[in-house]
């Protein structure tokens, strides 16, 4: 699973650099969330605007990290794709997480989705 992290004003943002989250990548997903976020405090911002794909499996494993990270951490998301917003509508999980619509350059450009 490739992930890359970067701080962006006091906020780390992990940006999936795969197309898909599911079943046959959701453990590494998980693995490598908790490498990149070990020691975090505070928000932590899930860019998946490359994703294309996600299933019952790679949802699951996106609200696995959002648990382990609480409660020092918020996990956040942004730029979803159409698909995947989808997936995040149905399951109504939209309602579970911040919900941003692009990736953050900085702080100010978080803007909320809902």
């Amino acid at each position: 699973m490739n992930l890359v992290s970067e701080t962006i004003d006091h906020a780390l943002v992990v940006r999936v650099c795969d197309a898909r989250i599911d079943a046959a990548v959701a453990i590494q997903f998980k693995d490598r969330m908790r490498e990149l976020t070990v020691g975090c405090n505070g928000r932590v911002v899930l860019d998946l605007g490359n994703v294309g794909f996600v299933d019952s499996s790679g949802l699951g494993a996106i609200v696995s990290v959002m648990k382990f990270l609480a409660p020092a951490s918020t996990l956040e998301l942004a730029a979803l794709t159409p698909n995947v917003g989808k997936v995040f509508r149905l399951t109504r999980m939209d309602s579970v997480f911040a919900i941003h619509d692009s990736a953050p350059a900085s702080d100010r450009d978080l803007r909320y989705a809902k």
